[in-house]
């Protein structure tokens, strides 16, 4: 038996079915709560005869750790997260919570983003134990809570405690059946403009920080960061995605709030970040304010020419590289543990985070044959 039986061994019915029961489950984050898909993971991975575990770092926030082979020799890691974003149930055509197929596509939150992915990555497993063929290293799954919110109750926790130890690894997130080497960071900072109310009747009498703030926001969305271009990223970016201020028409506005997301490339720091946001602001005029950091993702990447997305490829028969302009748990793998990491999964982030998610079944089937095929073969990481 070898990868190609493996391979033709995938079940469509099966990982639709897998996709879908996953689907079914209401793991929203926020606020927070993925226990409910727990049971269902662990059903298959007991079923695949793997080693299971829950990791619970916070009340409520579940990941499922599990472990297929004798853990001598090579590890494998696949790392999936299980949270989904919110829904506006309004918005929807079909259940969001459902798990309907329609004219091949399979629609639900989740579904591409990254329950799909999930659900062909244990398939490949599943179609390698039908077709008799035993994967030459040890096979880790980390399904994982806190993705969606910056992963401090999932991948990070589980980085920091010691619990993540592989040789390479896949986070089978949405990318168009594309083999995934470099995402974008984030930094997220609310601006807080300060000007001097007056009369609305004479503006300018005061200074008006709502119109400070129009200028910061076109300045900002213009901006070059100085940072060059990324071969596969593009260049760093900034949203405006709200903005809040002033009491009332007929008083000149002393306080507005912007909110950004100052996308950033690998290698860049938080504090490189900030010191380019606020230099973008300081070059657009004189203004009074102040900018509160939120949040710090640092972005990540793998080299393209390494031999484990040379490996990637092949089982994925000779898929394309890229980048992704979001960030994703790789880059826990990649910056703090330094495990070659890549990003490949079915469906397109263009439908992720949307109303009427959904992920091609076709694409569902594809993967899971690319991970089949990659349990068949992966020996281990070759840098030589």
């Amino acid at each position: 038996m070898n990868a190609a039986d493996a391979v033709r061994a995938v079940c469509a019915d099966r990982v639709t079915e897998l996709a879908a029961e996953l689907i079914r489950c209401d793991t929203r984050n926020p606020p927070g709560g993925e226990r409910p898909a727990v049971e269902p993971l662990r059903a298959v991975l007991r079923e695949l005869g793997a080693e299971v575990e829950t990791f619970e770092p916070e009340p409520g926030r579940p990941s499922v750790l599990a472990r297929i082979g004798s853990g001598a020799g090579p590890t494998l890691l696949v790392n999936g997260h299980v949270d989904v974003v919110p829904v506006s149930e309004a918005d929807w055509s079909v259940p969001p919570f459902g798990g309907q197929v329609r004219d091949g596509l399979l629609y639900g939150r989740g579904a591409c983003d990254m329950k799909g992915g999930i659900a062909a990555a244990l398939e490949g497993m599943r179609a390698c134990r039908d077709a008799g063929v035993e994967p030459p290293a040890t096979i880790a799954f980390h399904f994982v809570a806190d993705e969606e919110t910056g992963g401090r109750a999932g991948t990070g926790a589980l980085v920091a405690a010691g619990l993540v130890r592989a040789d390479a690894a896949v986070v089978p997130e949405p990318s168009e059946l594309q083999v995934g080497v470099a995402e974008r960071g984030a930094l997220m900072a609310e601006i807080v403009v300060r000007g001097r109310a007056a009369h609305g009747s004479d503006p300018a009498a005061g200074h008006s920080a709502v119109a400070d703030a129009a200028r910061i926001a076109t300045a900002l969305h213009l901006a070059d960061f100085g940072t060059g271009s990324h071969p596969f990223l593009g260049s760093p970016t900034c949203n405006v995605g709200t903005i809040s201020g002033g009491t009332a028409p007929n008083i000149v506005a002393a306080e507005c709030r912007l909110s950004v997301d100052r996308r950033v490339l690998p290698g860049e720091t938080r504090e490189q970040a900030l010191a380019t946001l606020t230099g973008s602001i300081d070059a657009a005029g004189e203004f009074d304010y102040h900018v509160d950091v939120l949040a710090f993702a640092e972005g990540s990447e793998v080299d393209a020419g390494h031999p484990f997305v040379a490996e990637v490829r092949r089982a994925a028969r000779a898929a394309p590289v890229r980048g992704l302009k979001l960030g994703t748990d790789a880059r826990f793998l990649r910056n703090q543990l330094g495990i070659p990491s890549v990003v490949y999964g079915p469906g397109s982030m263009r439908v992720a985070h949307t109303a009427d998610e959904y992920v091609p079944v076709r694409e569902l089937v594809t993967a899971a044959r690319t991970f089949a095929a990659l349990y068949a073969t992966f020996r281990g990481v070759t840098t030589s």
